[in-house]
């Protein structure tokens, strides 16, 4: 089981940092790192290749008086190589930026097909050897390269003990294998993107604007009409719940069991404090059977329909 170095569990939420420096500057950030403590949050998410490092360096401000009670990710080898070079470097820049001698949980970012994956693996098993690191994760990785790093992770005595995948009411893909695998293999799973880039927060569906209006890639990735269905459907339910969409979105991913803490992200507090809200609220079968049906279930992974 993942823990704070002081060795208390991680809180229900998982808090991403990816706006800090972006699309939040430092005060707004150190609110709403503030809010989450406030709200019981004891688990940030950053990157090497947030906001050009400052993600990581305005965590590391907010976080070092309390470190012990924190568990502090980050994740390398996103736009560079999986190579043990490339790992060994972002890795040091990285905790250089945070000012901490180790960090918790460090996850490949995503999965290198050009990298053999022993080279990869061995480097992160030197780093958790070294104590600067005390758990290995992945990101973005399907369920079949999970279970490859799994294998080839045993070779050098360590455990992969986290996954990262993108799941939501709108993405449900990590449905079919990522997260029966998980829990048959024990491993702890905190999912990005539980308000669909904003989509599952309502505002599109009032006619508001946000990322999916300015990011090429965030619209590509939900500019699909049943998706956007699917939106209006929630703000529909969120309205006669009185209770906001986004805490809904968040509820119900939460709601797996095979869910660790989704990580939630914002650029303001008054955006954040309805995903906050989600680690209070329980959803009734009910209502979690009404926000399931509002979207596609994928096809299992052998695809026998009749068996769904």
């Amino acid at each position: 089981m993942i823990t704070t170095p002081g060795g208390s569990a991680p809180s229900a939420l998982c808090f991403g940092t990816m706006q800090f420096g972006d699309g939040a500057d430092e005060a707004a950030s150190r609110d709403m790192y503030a809010a989450c403590r406030e709200s019981g949050v004891n688990f940030f998410d950053t990157a090497y290749v947030y906001a050009d490092g400052l993600s990581e360096e305005y965590l590391g401000r907010f976080a070092r008086a309390e470190r012990d009670d924190l568990i502090i990710a980050s994740k390398v080898a996103y736009a560079d190589t999986a190579s043990p070079r490339d790992i060994r470097a972002q890795f040091d820049i990285s905790r250089t930026r945070l000012g901490m001698d180790m960090i918790d949980i460090l996850y490949l970012h995503r999965f290198d097909p050009e990298t053999p994956l022993e080279h990869s693996i061995e480097a992160m098993a030197e780093l958790r050897n070294s104590g600067r690191i005390r758990y290995v994760g992945v990101s973005n990785y399907a369920a079949w390269q999970v279970m490859k790093a799994r294998h080839v992770a045993q070779r050098f005595d360590l455990e992969i003990s986290i996954v990262q995948p993108m799941y939501s009411l709108v993405k449900r893909q990590a449905e079919v294998e990522i997260l029966p695998m998980s829990l048959s293999e024990g491993m702890a799973v905190a999912p990005y993107s539980p308000l669909g880039g904003g989509l599952l927060t309502g505002k599109y569906a009032r006619g508001g604007t946000g990322r999916l209006s300015g990011n090429k890639r965030y619209a590509t990735r939900y500019g699909v009409d049943w998706m956007h269905r699917a939106a209006a459907g929630l703000a529909d339910l969120a309205d006669e719940l009185a209770t906001p969409a986004a805490t809904l979105a968040v509820a119900w991913v939460a709601a797996n069991p095979a869910i660790t803490a989704p990580i939630i992200s914002a650029r303001s507090v008054q955006q954040l404090v309805p995903s906050l809200a989600a680690a209070d609220l329980t959803l009734t079968d009910q209502i979690r059977a009404r926000i399931d049906a509002l979207s596609r279930r994928p096809a299992p992974a052998t695809d026998r329909l009749e068996e769904a």
